[in-house]
């Protein structure tokens, strides 16, 4: 079969297709033949060396795809911990749900790891309730707007944030109440200002050490911050004093590195609560552009520079 290379020359990402066996099913996975796979911002870390894969998964590049099932034909989409951006791949049992009626099987490829980061960052481990207030930082990437629908969902307030004035409107569009941008707004002034103090329930936040301190700012008491990337920066200070006054949580995440069974529980609790409202356009996969697999350098480099609203995919069946 044919899987993606991808290296990075002089500042960009070049991608080729190389051959290499197709994978044999071990016990409680099976093999699904790729419609479409997303790239990823963890895609850019593997291959800067930054983000291996777990021990035990497929070293080559992909966290998301839809495609069939080879042995009976079913439409679906699967989480996993790699091998993605193939023809085809090998996919835990568990981490795989089929794919919503009535969506194009290329788009739904869009769905898997950008709509289970958003739950399980903001209603398994920010513990989402009905008409709570919640703050989405980088509210134009994938996950962004895949959890900006999500609040909404719920019947929650939210902000979004962005760095860059084009990217307002896609936030507004998917239901945001506040869209920010950190350009030219102070997003605590901005919250403040339209919402009061200590305003914010739930952070949403992959950017990391140049927001935490407005994130703790903003929250509420017994207020939840889920850190799931540190896109500018690892490193900050912290007032414990500020902490304990607000009793606040903070919550580091990650699920590329959970165990399969915990992403099996996850998956099963995405398909019963929020797999429905795909088939119903309640819930949409907001994708930004389509590249053949041979335009695949193109894909990533995009990513690279910050230039996607939503998702970008890459097709590995002509349509």
């Amino acid at each position: 079969m044919r899987y993606l290379r991808v290296v990075e020359e002089g500042g960009r990402y070049v991608a080729s297709l190389a051959e290499t066996v197709t994978p044999m099913p071990a016990a409680g996975e099976v093999l699904i033949r790729v419609a479409a796979s997303g790239v990823n911002r963890a895609d850019l870390s593997q291959i800067a060396g930054r983000y291996p894969p777990p021990p035990g998964e497929s070293d080559l590049l992909g966290l998301e795809v839809s495609g069939t099932l080879d042995e009976t034909g079913e439409p679906v989409c699967a989480l996993l911990a790699g091998g993605g951006h193939a023809e085809c791949v090998a996919a835990p049992v568990g981490q795989v749900f089929p794919a919503p009626a009535g969506l194009d099987l290329v788009t739904a490829a869009g769905i898997p790891e950008t709509f289970l980061t958003a739950f399980v960052n903001l209603i398994v481990e920010g513990g989402l309730t009905r008409e709570a207030t919640v703050l989405v930082h980088a509210g134009a990437s994938g996950v962004g707007l895949a959890a900006i629908q999500l609040a909404k969902l719920r019947g929650a307030r939210v902000a979004g944030t962005t760095r860059s004035a084009e990217k307002l409107k896609a936030i507004a569009a998917v239901g945001a109440d506040l869209a920010i941008d950190t350009t030219r707004q102070d997003f605590v002034a901005e919250i403040e200002r339209s919402w009061g103090r200590d305003a914010v329930d739930v952070v949403l936040d992959p950017v990391g050490a140049a927001y935490f301190a407005g994130d703790l700012r903003v929250l509420s008491t017994g207020g939840r911050i889920v850190i799931l990337s540190v896109m500018a920066g690892s490193e900050t200070s912290l007032d414990l004093a500020l902490l304990m006054k607000k009793r606040a949580r903070i919550v580091g995440s990650m699920l590329r590195a959970r165990s399969r069974a915990e992403k099996a529980a996850i998956v099963t609790r995405f398909k019963d609560e929020l797999l429905p409202a795909f088939s119903g356009g309640v819930l949409g996969v907001i994708v930004d552009a389509m590249f053949p697999v041979e335009r695949a350098g193109e894909a990533f480099q995009r990513v690279r520079e910050n230039r996607n609203v939503g998702k970008i995919l890459i097709a590995w069946r002509r349509h």
